[in-house]
């Protein structure tokens, strides 16, 4: 350990090293947690290029993290840990290009509170604005419109550092295959490190929801469902059949508040968390708890709608409600009836139960499942590790499942084991921030065929002992990383454990080849008594609520309950209040969460 004690005083001594040894990292849904070896927060480009060499000379993995919104271990680690919560300036603006260059760490709600200063608005968004510019680009977020595919079709160029420390920029007219790989990298290729964004005039839209039948929404699908208005998405309620179509165009009307009922606050909120709760030791009261929360909202009869007019940003973004698995697919549109059918009769028992060989006996599911779409078919360049149809508009099937008060459902992987056997016979892939997790590697080296294999390649070579690589890439693309024994550097599983808050599971790694330090010695603190004379500066809270001694030298205090196995210490993502996010509101009746589903 005291070698790398050594590196960090002998390593470019003027730049900064801002670590701590005491961090816990938990997942949004507090699915997963682990303790980073080094839980590092560089401020400059040189900053996080000194924290590259120094892994590489330590023979350390690292892991980039954001809002650890992914609910899967692609953010676990037991090597060094890279938040750049505070490497977020806003480094251009070119109002005539409508273009913003950032530092990648900015989330998407102060790039869009920057782009907002100059009359701008991103053309697109998913359901929520938590995520880092970068881990939105990294893991392929959409939206939802047939006029818009991915969220980095709006990126025009990156900045990455790489395994040598080297930061090399990349776009569609330079360096175009290493652009094509950064797109959607899940982390692997590098730490992207700067953004260049193309933006929209800042403007309002209008919003509708309806409550219609799922024979409504399917005898639309190829006529005016998904191509009357600009952005629409839908809630499918399994058991009655039933959906909530949301959509929106852009307006120059004025802003106008959604119409609010009693019902809408903290008593829906509540109600529901409750019922979820109760359901997960009597799972067969779903169908009547579907039908009560979502008739009290929405109401108990078709037909019912309401609507508003948002800035863009607000309006697009949903409410996500409750810690949750989310496992999405992506499949062509053409066959979202068939997929929809088909899940249809297994839910409920009917017929041939939609042709698949998995028992639904006593099996029950939470209501949305969300059915979104985009289209990238006439985008380029095109990701290498873009998972949607290249031919034609592409649907996304999610298959939620809340946690309440942090319990997984009991349903969770019978559910999941016939949903991906659907997705996976009608040629679907996976969102890659998801929890899909009975799915071989094999089936995805066959789905991305050549564009997996040229993606591997570019990445090899940019990290050729596999600094970014861990146990999620190895599961997910297997023999598509390229070789099949592991990586100098490649982080491998040790264990998962239970854990706490609720179900969380602990998950622990360790490298192959570590260099002679020894690997993590979870007993051994990482610095020697000679090396604790750095006094700590003043806490600093980041954007995710952690605080943690940021350090101006080479060196930093442990705390002395650095291992003690259940200490959660007070450096840690585990922020009560991120058990709910998604554009929340407060009323008189607490936050405002079922105005939009």
């Amino acid at each position: 350990m005291d070698k790398i004690q050594l590196e960090i005083a002998r390593t470019e001594p003027d730049t900064p090293f801002r670590a701590t040894t005491h961090h816990t990292h938990y997942t949004w849904a507090k699915t997963f947690s682990c303790r980073p070896e080094l839980y590092i927060q560089p401020q400059t480009l040189q900053e996080i290029q000194k924290v590259v060499n120094l892994a590489r000379k330590c023979r350390r993995r690292i892991v980039v993290v954001g809002c650890g919104h992914s609910p899967s271990i692609l953010t676990c680690t037991s090597s060094w840990m890279v938040n750049l919560d505070n490497y977020k300036r806003v480094l251009k603006v070119d109002r005539q290009k409508k273009t913003l260059s950032v530092e990648a760490g900015m989330r998407l709600r102060q790039l869009e509170a920057e782009a907002s200063k100059v009359g701008l608005t991103m053309p697109n968004l998913g359901s929520i604005d938590d995520q880092s510019v970068a881990g939105a680009i990294a893991t392929a977020t959409h939206g939802s419109s047939l006029k818009h595919g991915l969220m980095s079709e709006s990126v025009k160029s990156l900045r990455v550092v790489l395994a040598n420390g080297q930061a090399v920029r990349c776009s569609n007219e330079q360096n175009q295959e290493m652009f094509k790989a950064a797109l959607v990298s899940l982390g692997a290729l590098g730490i992207v490190v700067e953004v260049e964004y193309e933006m929209i005039d800042a403007c309002n839209i209008e919003w509708t929801q309806s409550l219609d039948t799922l024979s409504h929404v399917l005898d639309t699908w190829d006529t005016t469902l998904w191509s009357t208005k600009e952005f629409t998405r839908v809630w499918w309620m399994p058991y009655m059949k039933r959906a909530i179509v949301w959509s929106a165009e852009k307006t120059a009307l004025p802003e106008r508040p959604a119409e609010s009922n009693f019902y809408g606050g903290a008593i829906g909120f509540h109600t529901y968390h409750n019922l979820l709760a109760l359901s997960n030791y009597v799972p067969f009261i779903l169908p009547w708890v579907e039908w009560f929360v979502f008739g009290m909202q929405y109401g108990f009869r078709t037909g019912i709608t309401t609507s508003a007019i948002e800035p863009m940003h607000a309006g697009l973004l949903m409410n996500c409600l409750y810690s949750q698995f989310v496992n999405e697919w992506a499949l062509p549109l053409s066959k979202g009836p068939e997929a929809l059918t088909r899940l249809s009769a297994w839910i409920n028992g009917e017929g041939d139960q939609g042709r698949i060989p998995f028992s639904n006996r006593g099996l029950y599911v939470h209501c949305p499942i969300e059915v979104r779409v985009s289209d990238t078919s006439r985008h380029e360049p095109r990701p290498y590790l873009d998972n949607t149809s290249p031919d034609e508009a592409t649907l996304y099937l999610n298959a939620t499942l809340y946690r309440p008060y942090l319990r997984d459902p009991p349903c969770k992987d019978r559910y999941y084991e016939a949903f991906e056997w659907l997705m996976r016979e009608m040629g679907a892939k996976p969102h890659y921030a998801k929890n899909w997790q009975f799915t071989d590697s094999s089936y995805i080296e066959q789905a991305f065929g050549e564009n997996l294999k040229t993606w591997t390649k570019i990445r090899n070579e940019a990290d050729p002992e596999g600094m970014f690589l861990g146990e999620w890439h190895r599961q997910a693309l297997g023999l598509g990383l390229g070789k099949e024994e592991t990586f100098a550097l490649e982080e491998k599983e040790v264990r998962v454990e239970p854990s706490k808050p609720g179900n969380c599971l602990a998950w622990k790694g360790t490298l192959q080849s570590s260099g002679g330090i020894g690997g993590f010695d979870e007993k051994q603190p990482l610095f020697s008594q000679a090396t604790r004379q750095a006094p700590p500066s003043p806490s600093v809270a980041s954007s995710s609520g952690e605080s943690y001694d940021m350090m101006h030298s080479t060196t930093f205090t442990p705390s002395a309950s650095e291992y003690e196995e259940d200490d959660e210490g007070d450096e840690t993502d585990r922020d009560v209040k991120r058990l709910t996010h998604g554009n929340p509101r407060q009323g008189w009746d607490g936050t405002k969460v079922f105005d939009k589903m």
